[in-house]
């Protein structure tokens, strides 16, 4: 008796050990952990300005102290670090339509369109770069399961993103 009750504990306190080590592993390997992760490797510091798309398993961040700007997508496992020199521009993109860009040595074209029903909003970064000239970054996709957030935070997201841009093709 006293040993059936031994092995009962003991199974009940592997199986917990078990449980918990697999919801550790699950915590950490969540897509949004580990492209901020990725990213904080990449750029060396935390970013000052970041979008990520976790579904899409793409992010880029800024770094202003560091002067460069981070891509990374196959879940973080991928992705280059840009000097801001080499940044060309960026445009935000809703349902195929370019509604707003930042180009080096051009006018700003701003955002002056919300689309509160947007099914897509898009993120294009472009850079000096003939193997990779430019990285999008779904801010919003409606035909995605896991989506959170709106279509007016992701276009201000974009909005913020082209702001910063400016700043850093401008200084």
């Amino acid at each position: 008796m006293e040993e059936a009750l031994r092995v009962i504990l003991l199974v009940g306190l592997a199986a917990a050990a078990l449980t918990t080590g697999a919801l550790t592993l699950n915590w950490w390997m969540e897509p949004e952990r580990r492209l901020r992760r990725a990213m904080l490797k990449s750029l060396g510091a935390v970013p000052e300005a970041e979008a990520l798309s976790p579904a899409q398993g793409r992010a880029a961040g800024l770094d202003f102290d560091g002067g460069q700007v981070a891509v990374l997508w196959n879940r973080g496992a991928m992705g280059l670090v840009y000097a801001f020199d080499e940044v060309e521009g960026g445009e935000v993109i809703v349902d195929g339509h370019v509604l707003a860009r930042i180009r080096r040595g051009e006018a700003r074209k701003a955002l002056d369109v919300m689309a509160p029903d947007a099914e897509q909003v898009t993120l294009r970064l472009m850079f000096a770069d003939a193997r990779h000239p430019e990285f999008e970054l779904s801010l919003w996709d409606a035909t995605l399961p896991t989506q959170t957030g709106s279509p007016a935070e992701a276009l201000r997201l974009g909005r913020r993103w082209l702001s910063h841009l400016e700043a850093l093709l401008k200084g």
